[in-house]
């Protein structure tokens, strides 16, 4: 049996990922693709199902907050191939470590957020606008671990 290779222009690459032509073409500038990125006989870039299929996991890491050095570093680990997964490991965990503590902070400002909806809530509830001052709910036993700061919110 013959493998079949479906080849996609940029354009149907874009519109499968959400990635601009440009910022497709910044990414294999930037040595982001795993596999060279093909032309075709007219010299037109052509992609395949595989580099669609990595571009979604870079648009993930990116949308994580991967640096590009970062992910740059994580796709010539994987063009190199097998025998270097403890440095990839370490790239993903250290990696994760941040998204984890990024995590956290978006936590405490939706917690944040979270009271002074209620807060306007119970004020047009009221049917006052009178300010007064209000103060963001005390930290849990769980955020008391976390060094992140506590913020004192005043009715504006």
């Amino acid at each position: 049996m013959v493998a079949v290779t479906t080849t996609l222009s940029i354009g149907e690459v874009s519109e499968r990922t959400g990635l601009s032509v440009h910022a497709l073409r910044f990414y294999e500038h930037e040595g982001l693709f795993i596999n060279t990125v093909r032309r075709g006989p007219g010299g037109r870039r052509v992609y395949s199902q595989d580099d669609v299929a990595w571009l979604n996991v870079c648009i993930i890491l990116r949308a994580s907050g991967m640096p590009l050095t970062a992910l740059r570093r994580y796709a010539d680990l994987v063009r190199d191939g097998a025998g270097n997964e403890e440095e990839r490991l370490a790239l993903m965990r250290e990696h994760q470590e941040r998204v984890t503590t990024e995590i956290g902070r978006l936590t405490e400002s939706l917690d944040l957020i979270r009271f002074k909806v209620g807060v306007y809530e119970d004020l047009a509830d009221q049917g006052s606008a009178a300010a007064h001052q209000c103060h963001a709910p005390s930290p849990s036993a769980d955020e008391e671990r976390t060094p992140l700061p506590r913020h004192k919110a005043v009715v504006q």
